[in-house]
This record gives C-alpha cells, structure tokens and sequence, in this order.
C-alpha cells in the first residue's frame, strides 16, 4: 500500500499577520492597544454615557461650588458625589467627567485629523523632492528646511488675529499642526524613494513604458507604507501635545466647547484649591501619549524587516516572525 504524501506546508503568513504576530508579542503594546481602544470607545460614546449619568458637559450648577471661597467645589475630592463621578469644575460646577469625555473627542480628532494632513503632504513633497530633478529637489528642500524651522506656536498665536472668531477651532489646529509639522515625513520619504528608485523592480516597471506618476503610485508607495505608518504612528502623540499646547496658549477651542488643553489653561489657577481639576486632564494626556508613543514603537519594530535578523544574531534563535 502506497504510503500517503504528506500535506503541503502551509503558506507564508500575510504581511499584516507578521505584524500583528509581533506587535501582540509585546505586552506593553498589547496594553496601549486597550487604552488607546477604551478611550476611543468612550469618547465615541460621550453622548450616551452623559445621557445615562443624566449630566450635561455645558450645564452650570452654582450649588456645588463655594462662592464664598471663589468657586472652590464643595465636598471632597473636587465635589466628587455618585451624581459626577470625578467631581466638577471650579467655578462653574460642570460636571468633570462628562466634560473629559468630550474633551477627548476634540483632542483625538484634532491629533489623527493632523497627523493626516502633514503624512499626505509630506509623502507628496518627499516624491516630489525625490523623483522631480536635481533643481526641484533642491528647491523642494529648501523650502522643507524653512518649514521646520517655523515656530509652529508663534505663528498660532498670531493666527487669532486673522482667523474670523467663528471659524471652526478643530479645524484650524488641524490645519495649523498639519500643514507646519510635515518637514520630517518629507525628509525621510525622500531619503526612502532616492533609495528605492534604483532597485531592479523600478527599473523594470520604467523599462516597460510606466511614466512617473504611475511608478510611483503602483511601485514606490507600497514599499514607502512601512516607514510611513512608523512616523504617522509616532506623530500621534506629538500632535496631541501640541494640540494641548495650542488651546492651553488660546489658540485651541473657545468654550463651552471642552477639550483636554483648555482644560489645562483653565485649571492652572485651582492648582492648589482644586488639585483633581488639574490632574485629571493632565493624567489622562499623560497616558494616552505614552499609549500612543508605546504602541507606535512597536508598530516601528514589527514593520522593520531587519527585526528578524537582530533577534537572531542576539538570541541564536531562529525569528518565527
């Protein structure tokens, strides 16, 4: 009886299941991953959760606040009660938790909105830079070098000067920190395209007849998707300190809008009356930048291909990535 063949090996993992075979490896990134998700979760259900608490983020209550001593809470902890489960604003007697949850709608919004803008823009320039001649690379660079060197919170600054009061303030920050933070997507895709472009495989699709523009978006961009998603990855936390940044310095949105750094610019005066004012907003910044800075760094090391080999040589063990 003929011994039976054996069954075929099964095929290669995909690229993105590489990725996620190595980015789940890492608790740390397996637990920004769930606070990153559980804020998200939260913020899309802002609504719901203040019609369930039955708290309004813009209603005033003067009752739970001392006029006497300036607006300071009454009770403990910042007027913490089972009615606003993080206590309320001094001086207004918002309800805090309801206000935080808004606030981080604005703040991721603002944050993934620009980090849009100034990955779209700087992929273009940095192809362009790349793939335009030697005069337009210069020119291209130079003007990229100038970008940089702009002070992105200056210039803010100066834009409420200009900016007609209703236009909408999310929308602003996310053009201003989009369109003045692309200078490093730029620079490291036209440094990734200079060096593609000479590979056998773009020069066989420009052999065959292929123009720029379509080598470029059918051979370069999936191979620049790795670098961009690394930087795109790690420019979330950056752009939501400069969003908190901004509306803490009154460029952000004006009130009763909330957000986490307006939050800030108001609070710095309750420091010492109403400290849970001040570190709440600040905490939960805190965390989500790390969340975020922990996760993009682990997308960063499952996306390098030469992971795999630095894990062999420094462990003798062959990557089953």
């Amino acid at each position: 009886m003929p011994e039976t063949p054996p069954a075929p090996p099964p095929p290669p993992p995909g690229a993105g299941r590489q990725v996620w075979r190595r980015v789940r490896r890492r608790p740390s990134a397996l637990a920004a991953a769930a606070v990153l998700a559980l804020l998200v979760l939260l913020a899309l259900a802002a609504p719901l959760l203040s019609h369930l608490t039955g708290q309004d983020p813009g209603a005033y209550h003067d009752d739970l606040v001392d006029s006497a001593r300036g607006g300071v809470p009454l009770g403990s902890f910042g007027g913490l009660s089972a009615d606003h489960w993080l206590g309320v604003e001094p001086g207004t007697g918002r309800d805090l938790f309801t206000r935080l949850l808004y606030g981080a709608r604005i703040s991721l919004l603002v944050a993934l909105g620009a980090v849009a803008v100034q990955t779209a823009v700087g992929v273009g320039v940095g192809l362009a830079a790349a793939l335009g001649g030697r005069f337009a690379g210069r020119l291209i660079g130079l003007a990229t070098d100038v970008m940089i060197a702009l002070p992105m919170l200056v210039i803010g600054i100066a834009l409420t000067a200009v900016v007609p009061p209703d236009f909408p303030r999310p929308l602003l920050l996310i053009l201003l920190i989009g369109l003045f933070d692309w200078g490093g997507t730029a620079r490291m895709v036209r440094a990734q395209t200079l060096a593609l472009r000479g590979l056998d495989f773009v020069d066989a699709a420009r052999l065959s007849g292929n123009g720029t523009l379509r080598i470029a978006r059918r051979e370069l961009l999936p191979s620049l998707a790795a670098p961009v998603i690394t930087i795109a990855a790690i420019k979330v936390p950056t752009a939501m300190v400069a969003e908190a940044s901004l509306s803490f310095l009154g460029v952000g949105v004006k009130p009763p809008t909330p957000s986490w750094g307006q939050m800030l610019s108001s609070a710095q005066t309750w420091f010492r009356a109403d400290p849970a004012y001040v570190l709440l907003p600040a905490g939960l910044l805190f965390v989500t930048v790390l969340a975020f800075t922990v996760l993009g760094d682990a997308v960063r090391t499952a996306l390098d291909p030469r992971e795999g080999s630095r894990l062999r040589v420094g462990t003798g063990k062959e990557s089953k990535a």
